[in-house]
């Protein structure tokens, strides 16, 4: 299992269940080095103390040492996620406003309103995919509304957020490669006409703001303007989907705790941050590179080399948190890393906790016998590194108390 997760992470049988794996890791090798077939040397944080400190380390940089990307990726890498200060201070300057919690919170009632009409739609047929007709499109609408997007165009958004947060590097001659290159073309192509658009016809939302938007007489240039609105869109939607549906396979293998959070509503705060902590969204930071040799846990990282913060480790690190692999709905003080920490900590943290919160919550009372349709175990997860989601969950239910 531990050669699984390390040699190829994204196999089936790492992607059901990697943290046996990051224990073992955790105890014997916190800071392990894997060769990747490019020859390039990756090492993974996996101990919460050395996470939080890594997340927070200005040595560790988001900027590539080499610029190898092809032409129709490199205008989406002027973005938040990565670039490093100076320029990522001014973005972040430029957009953290629209995502302040008392911005957000204004959000509730909408939120729950899509929450509700997404649940009718399903009623009648006693069934759905907990993916792709709720946990998908809740936080695609809400986000779409929120930067002025047509809600038409949203369904395009999964198959373009799929292609931008693919973990693998492009290689030449390879089919998937060229599917991905296609898709972040379409992708960006779209954007621009969308700016255009925006340029033109103004009006009172994100996009708009963010095409004419000013911070201390500075503007967004326009790579930084594609790659900030198409972070915005495919990180708005990758991780409330995955805190969603995977907060729901926990509690439906936790009957105990879904039962707790069904009698006293009040723990769906609690509730959602120990989903986070327990089976993030994320279960690793997007990639960092050492700007200089750097010393962790008495081991010598060498300038250059990729470094990957395993957050679904730190956050069942057991010298951090008691009884960490244990599903705990009532935990207090739960100071996960789930949206990491530091100048990077995620700027829509705020607007997916609502989110969750109001998808569980309305999900869970609404439906209270919400059951999955196959064996939880048989879920598949979707082929990725950094993001931990589902690509489907088939449920049935025969209630809906529509209160």
């Amino acid at each position: 299992m531990v050669q699984s997760v390390v040699g190829d992470p994204v196999s089936p049988a790492a992607k059901s269940n990697p943290y046996p794996a990051y224990a073992h890791l955790r105890a014997t090798q916190p800071i392990h080095c894997v060769t990747l077939p490019s020859g390039q040397r990756r090492w993974l944080i996996t101990r919460y103390a050395d996470a939080e400190r890594a997340l927070c380390d200005p040595r560790l940089v988001k900027t590539r040492p080499v610029d190898d990307l092809p032409d129709e990726v490199r205008s989406l890498t002027k973005s938040l996620i990565s670039v490093d200060p100076p320029d990522h201070t001014r973005l972040r300057g430029l957009v953290r406003k629209a995502f302040s919690p008392r911005l957000v919170e204004r959000l509730r009632p909408r939120i729950q309103q899509i929450a509700d009409e997404l649940l009718d739609a399903v009623a009648p047929a006693g069934r759905m995919d907990l993916i792709d007709d709720y946990a998908s499109p809740l936080p695609i609408m809400v986000i779409t509304e929120l930067l002025g997007v047509p809600s038409a165009d949203s369904a395009r958004f999964r198959v373009w957020s799929n292609a931008f947060v693919a973990d693998e590097p492009f290689t030449n001659g390879d089919p998937l490669d060229a599917w991905r290159r296609t898709a972040l073309a379409e992708f960006s192509s779209y954007l621009r006409a969308l700016f255009e658009r925006k340029r033109a016809d103004p009006r009172d939302d994100l996009v708009t703001g963010l095409v004419m938007a000013r911070e201390d007489g500075d503007t967004l240039s326009a790579d930084e303007l594609l790659s900030t609105v198409a972070v915005l869109i495919v990180a708005g939607h990758e991780t409330t989907v995955n805190l969603i549906g995977n907060g729901m396979r926990a509690l439906l293998a936790h009957p105990d705790q879904l039962r707790l959070l069904i009698r006293d509503p009040r723990l769906i705060g609690p509730a959602t941050e120990e989903l986070l902590r327990y089976t993030g969204p994320s279960e690793t930071t997007t990639f960092r590179y050492a700007s200089t040799d750097l010393r962790y846990n008495g081991v010598t990282i060498p300038q250059g080399d990729q470094v990957v913060i395993v957050l679904a480790s730190a956050n069942r690190d057991e010298t951090r948190f008691a009884h960490a692999d244990r599903l705990d709905v009532t935990r207090t003080g739960n100071h996960h890393l789930g949206f990491g920490k530091g100048i990077h900590f995620c700027l829509g943290a705020s607007l997916a906790r609502i989110e969750g919160q109001i998808a569980i919550s309305r999900l869970i009372r609404r439906i209270p016998d919400l059951r999955p349709a196959i064996p939880l175990d048989q879920l598949q997860w979707r082929p990725s590194m950094i993001m931990r989601g589902l690509q489907s969950f088939p449920v049935l239910f025969t209630g809906d108390q529509r209160t």
